[in-house]
């Protein structure tokens, strides 16, 4: 039975619509149902940048959205993680229980390496040259990430997270070191529950993922204009050529949006028009356009309520609540390390 929560973001700033249909709108929920904990992964951000020039003004901005789409807190406890050194302490040990050859096997540090190679495909294997050329970009800090979110999740005893199924092999790591720990020491932590979000897979306009980064983003504060022109600039379904063509909604990113911002009954109308050319790409786009500025009514007015003394007292008033839970994890560990003298 799932009692406690736990996840967090990287600061990357103000949020774009992919962060809050993929994560923001389920936490709102979750914490609704159980004690939530939700935190700024600012060490985690620096395991891929060494820029950190706009990290505070980042994880403001990035929290205020949180806020302006319903985190609550009262109900959740907001904090940053550099402001818990015990993440970092637990880290330590567990990197002790885990073996180079595991890390190496999490696929995301094979994304890593693949992106830096610019290989495509997924299942492809890499060559010896590959390897050896790719290693000496990565560092230390992104091979043991994965260890230090299990350190994320396990000093507070998280016993649900909510994650997408890419995040699956990173629980799983975590249940391992939680089982680890306690056969050769002693009881101590539970072995989470992966709580999987059902999201549509929102793309960026230019049909990548959607990111600041790449300038392919819809931010919630987009006015409808702005929105419409994000919209109507995305790609459809590449095989129909004319409006009298019959679409493929399934292979489209605008109908992602209509599975993410309509209703279930429109939703299946629109699925229904485009496979027998009974709606145009022109006519979808812009009521997809038109829901997207419907759910975020608001939601700038919402957002600028917020300001930095807000955010900080909330960050620094969490980190606080944050840390005494977590002393109390580190000092069990170490009396069953029996580093208690």
């Amino acid at each position: 039975m799932v009692s406690k929560i736990l996840s967090g973001m990287r600061p990357t700033g103000r949020l774009h619509i992919g962060h809050l249909v993929g994560a923001l709108n389920n936490w709102v929920d979750l914490q609704r149902k159980y004690d939530s904990y939700y935190f700024v992964a600012d060490w985690h951000a620096i395991t891929t940048m060494t820029d950190t020039k706009n990290i505070k003004q980042d994880s403001f901005e990035m929290v205020k959205d949180w806020l302006a789409a319903g985190i609550d807190p009262e109900k959740s406890n907001l904090f940053i993680q550099s402001q818990v050194p015990q993440h970092a302490e637990l880290h330590l040990i567990f990197s002790m229980l885990n073996t180079l050859p595991r890390l190496e096997r999490v696929p995301s540090f094979k994304g890593l390496m693949q992106h830096l190679l610019d290989i495509k495909d997924a299942e492809a294997e890499l060559t010896p040259e590959q390897i050896a050329d790719v290693r000496s970009k990565i560092s230390y800090g992104f091979l043991g990430y994965p260890v230090l979110q299990s350190a994320d999740i396990l000093i507070y005893k998280a016993d649900g997270i909510p994650v997408g199924e890419d995040q699956i092999p990173h629980i799983e790591l975590t249940r391992e070191i939680a089982r680890k720990f306690n056969s050769l020491y002693g009881e101590v932590f539970p072995e989470p529950e992966p709580l999987l979000t059902n999201t549509p897979r929102i793309l960026g306009t230019d049909g990548r993922k959607m990111s600041k980064s790449y300038g392919n983003a819809i931010h919630p504060t987009d006015s409808l204009e702005v929105i419409t022109q994000k919209v109507m600039s995305m790609i459809t379904d590449p095989d129909r050529k004319r409006r009298y063509d019959a679409g493929d909604p399934r292979v489209c990113s605008v109908y992602d949006l209509h599975l993410a911002y309509n209703n279930d009954d429109r939703q299946i109308e629109i699925f229904k028009a485009c496979t027998c050319a009974g709606i145009g790409c022109v006519d979808c786009k812009k009521e997809a356009a038109q829901k997207i500025a419907d759910k975020y009514r608001g939601y700038a007015e919402r957002r600028e309520q917020f300001k930095e003394r807000d955010i900080r007292e909330i960050l620094m008033d969490g980190s606080s609540t944050a840390r005494q839970e977590a002393s109390q994890t580190i000092k069990q560990v170490k009396e069953h390390l029996l580093f208690d003298y």
